[in-house]
């Protein structure tokens, strides 16, 4: 199959479309588009994607409309990743699927929801927002009249599965049960290094995910610039602004360092990978899978300016008393629907209801757990309103 012409030459060790182990369902290939363009497309109209306008990081959706979404998100993962794989010669698509794709098993209420969902589910499983990504592209969402999921190509769902290395062997830990499942009929080799996208799109995601916070802490006022005055790198880049841009107004002031800081990163990695690719000659995608080391990452500097970003927004964001607050009210509303929908499947809508009939405890709990982690924060606050809050219309709309 001859796929439409990259616009830029791929590197000898990227992932080449012509090249791609396929898809567990065979399909007849695209005419106007590589499978890798096609996964992306697919990832794009996914309902679970859609949904994502819906969910935060860490402010619950009534906190405020001018703070990130895990779509807006997303959206700025993916933009970083395509330009990370132009410089180095990588394949755009494949990296801008993999970062569109790597946050739909997020629960509603970001990291507080997951938490909640992960200790109601201990005694089946347990929950993991990567394995329930991996759930949604393989089993949950459910257009195509051939199959469930997305049918994805086995280069996407490797990417999705160990982003942040192997699963098995080294340091990867326990596997998921979902991912254990999945894997028993589909090898994704975890116990390999992913494709060199993979590996972009993990630390676009890191790029991205640290800075925006500082931008939403700011404008939520849970910090002041002058707070990450003493921070290195970040300190450094405020000062440069303030230098270059005297009396330069907040908001502006803000975001020009903002982008500074995303540049100073992306610039490192940079560097450090192209210095890694001339050590280790790869020369396939399959000699980066086996180097048993990363080939994407940050020079020991930035990972220490990085260290020293995540520890201040840990303490100063993340444990802020209006965050935590929000996150205790997190983990109620997703207990009390755990607790209410495994007691009486009944309780939730029709076709989620049906799908429980005859299942055991076990199986009931993780139908729950999609049902749930499927919800949008308002979704999920509407249905504890519903259930729980007499006087409030015991009519709804089915989550997905």
């Amino acid at each position: 199959m001859t796929f439409p012409a990259q616009p830029y030459a791929l590197a000898p060790f990227a992932t080449r479309p012509d090249r791609s182990r396929g898809r567990l369902h065979p399909e007849t290939e695209s005419p106007t588009r590589s499978p890798f363009q096609r996964d992306r497309d697919r990832v794009v109209h996914a309902a679970a994607f859609r949904r994502l306008k819906h969910k935060t990081q860490v402010f619950v959706a009534h906190e405020g409309d001018n703070f990130r979404t895990r779509l807006t998100h997303s959206l700025e993962v993916a933009q970083i990743a395509r330009s990370i794989s132009r410089v180095l010669g990588l394949n755009e698509d494949l990296a801008e699927a993999l970062a569109l794709a790597h946050d739909l098993g997020h629960t509603p209420f970001g990291h507080a929801g997951e938490d909640a969902l992960n200790a109601l589910m201990t005694a089946h499983g347990g929950f993991d927002h990567n394995a329930q990504t991996l759930r949604i592209l393989t089993r949950l969402e459910r257009k195509y009249a051939a199959f469930d999921g997305l049918n994805l190509t086995w280069e996407t769902l490797e990417g999705v599965v160990k982003h942040n290395g192997p699963l098995i062997g080294g340091e990867g830990g326990t596997v998921p049960e979902p991912i254990r499942d999945y894997v028993a009929g589909h090898d994704l080799e975890l116990d390999t290094w992913p494709g060199a996208e993979a590996q972009v799109a993990a630390l676009a995601d890191d790029i991205a995910y640290n800075n925006h916070d500082v931008d939403d802490g700011l404008r939520a006022e849970l910090f002041s610039l002058e707070d990450l005055r003493d921070l290195p790198l970040v300190g450094p880049t405020v000062r440069a602004v303030d230098a270059a841009h005297p009396g330069l107004e907040r908001p502006r002031l803000i975001h020009e360092t903002i982008r500074r800081l995303i540049d100073h990163m992306v610039s490192d990695l940079l560097r450090e990978t192209e210095a890694r690719l001339a050590a280790a000659a790869p020369s396939s995608v399959e000699d980066i899978r086996g180097l048993g080391r990363p080939v994407v990452g940050f020079s020991q500097e930035m990972i220490s300016h990085d260290q020293a970003l995540r520890s201040f927004l840990r303490d100063r964001m993340y444990r802020h008393h209006m965050v935590q607050r929000m996150s205790a009210k997190a983990a109620r509303v997703v207990g009390d629907l755990f607790n209410a929908f495994t007691g009486d499947p009944s309780l939730m809508p029709p076709d989620w209801r049906d799908l429980a009939v005859g299942r055991d405890v076990g199986r009931t709990a993780r139908l729950v757990a999609d049902y749930i982690a499927g919800m949008t924060d308002s979704f999920a606050l509407s249905e504890h309103a519903r259930l729980f809050e007499p006087g409030t219309p015991a009519s709804r709309t089915a989550a997905s």
